[in-house]
């Protein structure tokens, strides 16, 4: 059975429970291991499409002694059975999603934040200049300023346009 996760009123891509996961290792040969199942925990339900280094980091606090191999493997597991889609947000290291559903992403020029969108017609784009490309895959990454860190910048703002000096949070603009 297929959970829809839900933010607000939006609802929010399929992911498989854990013992799908599971059931879905067990059918392509591959063992299920409590670091695995440990793993399947992680992403189920998980909107923020960790790197491969923070479910490791989250991982290492429950399981001391998983190896970050043992997450790459897991992951490039998933991704390869369709369980998993990879993400690049232009921030470096890849992403992993667990929601499989068609959409797309938002991502924080500030902060990083990444949610998943939804994009009403998407399918039915018109794309000039293709000249003989062959798509196989489109995605449309949205980027700008996060609530939260707009509220930051507006609370800044706010400060110095009353002439307080702003108290650096940055470590590295204390030390300048």
């Amino acid at each position: 059975m297929d959970c829809r996760l839900r933010r607000g009123a939006t609802t929010f891509g399929s992911v498989k429970t854990p013992a799908e996961l599971t059931e879905t290792f067990r059918a392509n040969g591959l063992k299920v291991t409590p670091q695995r199942q440990l793993l399947f925990g992680l992403m189920h339900g998980n909107t923020v499409h960790p790197t491969a280094e923070a479910l490791y980091a989250e991982a290492s606090e429950r399981m001391p002694g998983i190896s970050l191999r043992t997450v790459y493997q897991t992951l490039t597991d998933l991704a390869s059975m369709g369980e998993l889609r990879l993400i690049d947000v232009g921030a470096g290291a890849t992403r992993f999603d667990p929601n499989t559903d068609d959409h797309h992403h938002v991502v924080c020029s500030s902060c990083g934040e990444v949610r998943d969108v939804y994009v009403a017609g998407s399918d039915r784009l018109k794309v000039d200049g293709l000249d003989g490309f062959t798509v196989e895959q489109a995605s449309i990454l949205f980027s700008g300023t996060c609530t939260a860190c707009a509220a930051e910048v507006d609370k800044v703002s706010r400060a110095s346009a009353r002439g307080e000096e702003r108290k650096p949070t940055n470590p590295k603009e204390r030390m300048s």
